[in-house]
C-alpha cells in the first residue's frame, strides 16, 4: 500500500519519508474507524490518497511559512492532522482543530498521537471557541467541504481580523460564492487552480475585513 500512495502523493509533490510513513498510519486509522464514524464519503474510499490526502497537502502548501494553524469544522481531520504531519518536524508549528462532535474530537486526538504530530483538538462549536481563543497567535486559518465563503469568513473572524490568512477550498461554484461574499467582505485574493481536481480552486486569503455598513 504505501508504494501505491507513495506514487500517488510524489505525482503532487515531494514528502519525506517520514511524511509517507506518517501519512500511512492516518490513512489506516481513518479506515479502520469509517465504519462507525463516517469520516469521509463512502463512495471516496477507494480514491483516499488522492480525494482526501493529496487534496489536503495543498493546504500547507499554500503557506508553507505559515507555523501555527487553525482549522476549523475538522471532522476527521482533512485537511487538520494532514497539515500537522506535514509540520510534525518544524521545531515551534502547531496545529489547532476546532470540531464540535465528540466521537470525531476522539478520532482527531487518536491521530495525531498515533502520528507523532503536534496539535490540539479543541471541542465545541467554531463560534465559542473562536471568540474565547486564548491559545496565542495564529498564522493561518484552514476548511476544507465546511460552509460558504461568507460563512467561512465570520467564522474565521476572530483569527483574520488579528492578521492570519486563510486558505479554503472551493468546488466548481467558486466564483459564486466570492461574489457573493464581496457583498459584506474586503480581502485580498490568490486563485490557484487545485492540483487534485481541475474543477476546483484553492482560494488564499488576506487582510479579510468586514465592509463598513
Amino acid at each position: 500500500m504505501l508504494n501505491t500512495s507513495g506514487q500517488v502523493v510524489h505525482k503532487y509533490g515531494d514528502v519525506s519519508r517520514e511524511t509517507l510513513d506518517r501519512l500511512q498510519i492516518y490513512v489506516d486509522l481513518v479506515l479502520k474507524w469509517q465504519p462507525a464514524q463516517n469520516l469521509i464519503a463512502p463512495s471516496t474510499i477507494p480514491d483516499i490518497w488522492t480525494r482526501h490526502v493529496a487534496d489536503s497537502l495543498q493546504t500547507q502548501w499554500s503557506y508553507p511559512e505559515a507555523r501555527t494553524w487553525v482549522d476549523i469544522g475538522s471532522g476527521g481531520g482533512f485537511p487538520g492532522v494532514v497539515t500537522a504531519i506535514l509540520l510534525a518536524d518544524e521545531p515551534g508549528a502547531h496545529v489547532h482543530m476546532i470540531e464540535s462532535n465528540q466521537r470525531k474530537v476522539a478520532f482527531l486526538r487518536t491521530a495525531l498521537r498515533e502520528t507523532g504530530s503536534r496539535g490540539t483538538v479543541h471541542p465545541g462549536r467554531i463560534e465559542s471557541v473562536a471568540k474565547d481563543w486564548k491559545h496565542g497567535s495564529v498564522d493561518a486559518v484552514s476548511a476544507r467541504a465546511l460552509a460558504s465563503l461568507d460563512l467561512l469568513f465570520q467564522l474565521s473572524e476572530p483569527f483574520t481580523a488579528a492578521g492570519a490568512k486563510a486558505v479554503f477550498h472551493k468546488g466548481q461554484d467558486f466564483q459564486r460564492e466570492v461574489n457573493e461574499a464581496t457583498a459584506r467582505w474586503q480581502f485580498d485574493m490568490i486563485e490557484k487552480d487545485s492540483l487534485v481536481d481541475p474543477m476546483s480552486r484553492m482560494l488564499l486569503f488576506s487582510n479579510i475585513s468586514a465592509r463598513p455598513e
